[in-house]
């Protein structure tokens, strides 16, 4: 569950008010004399670690669909529906802030919260609108709608995505944001760092992801995940655990599975991947990826 947006700091107006699109409900009157408090990202959303971002998802939103159960990873919400005939895809998340000059200002309808923005994706996969909801602190949550066929609009798709701008600032000023307790044997509960500086991979201080599941440590990276399907493809054992091994553009991705324990009919996926830096591929980097994850998998509980 990946996403192109980043942050940057223009885009809707700021203060509590109720109107369509991205607007959140109605707030009580402040007080006489009181002064906004701009929303912060750990303010409205809490533990990023433990956040369920299908809690930030309201279907009722999007007009004349038929929703799927929606999926909730570990740094994001996904949902296919079908809207007015058309198959779609709802994604919010994950979050970040880290600095992108892809995203643009747009006229977003409604207001927001004191503090918190929202831009438009302007680097997107196709038949893809994206939003940012950027928060007084620079972090952005990312919101996307993509259409499962060509016969949509970007406008109406755009509209779409606005209308789940709208549901998850609802979420945050109405207080629905859940932080669901993970079992003992979820990965969601690991520490990606500390497996990762314990394998003995080389280079500088492992750099942590935003909400604590991924890591990154010179070329090696450790991210943790629930998917609807395991990998597919020829297996083999690594670590003491049934792996998949894959070359992806400059990677190597080498992949395990278990069943989830707090979501029945999902799994959680480990990703080890290496990069190759000689420019061969990334089938050149699968002999130091296999080696990698050989040790990481045999330090996952």
């Amino acid at each position: 569950m990946r996403n192109p947006l980043g942050v940057l700091a223009v885009g809707c107006s700021v203060l509590f008010a109720a109107a369509a699109g991205c607007s959140a409900e109605s707030a009580p009157a402040p007080a006489p004399q009181s002064t906004p408090v701009p929303l912060t990202a750990i303010a409205a959303l809490g533990d990023f670690a433990t956040l369920d971002y299908c809690s930030l998802l309201d279907p009722k939103r999007l007009k004349n669909t038929t929703a799927d159960t929606p999926d909730s990873s570990f740094t994001a919400c996904q949902a296919d529906f079908v809207q007015a005939g058309r198959p779609r895809t709802v994604t919010i998340g994950p979050l970040a802030a880290d600095r992108d000059p892809n995203l643009q200002a747009y006229a977003c309808p409604g207001k927001v919260p004191d503090g918190v923005s929202v831009q438009q994706g302007g680097f997107v996969p196709d038949r893809t609108c994206g939003r940012a909801i950027t928060f007084a602190d620079g972090v952005r949550l990312a919101v996307s709608i993509t259409d499962g066929d060509d016969r949509g609009s970007a406008e109406d798709r755009c509209a779409a995505a606005d209308d789940v701008v709208g549901g998850a600032l609802d979420a945050v000023t109405g207080n629905r944001v859940r932080h669901p307790q993970l079992p003992d044997r979820s990965w969601g509960r690991v520490d990606s760092c500390a497996i990762l500086s314990a394998s003995g991979a080389q280079g500088g201080d492992a750099t942590a992801g935003f909400a604590g599941h991924s890591c990154i440590l010179d070329k090696v990276s450790l991210e943790f995940a629930v998917v609807r399907q395991a990998p597919a493809g020829p297996s083999e054992t690594l670590g003491n655990r049934t792996a998949r091994v894959a070359a992806d553009g400059a990677f190597c991705r080498v992949r395990t599975v278990q069943p989830s324990p707090a979501t029945p009919g999902r799994a959680e996926q480990a990703t080890v991947s290496v990069v190759d830096t000689s420019g061969a591929g990334g089938e050149a980097a699968c002999p130091a990826a296999r080696t990698a994850a050989a040790t990481i998998f045999s330090r996952i509980p």
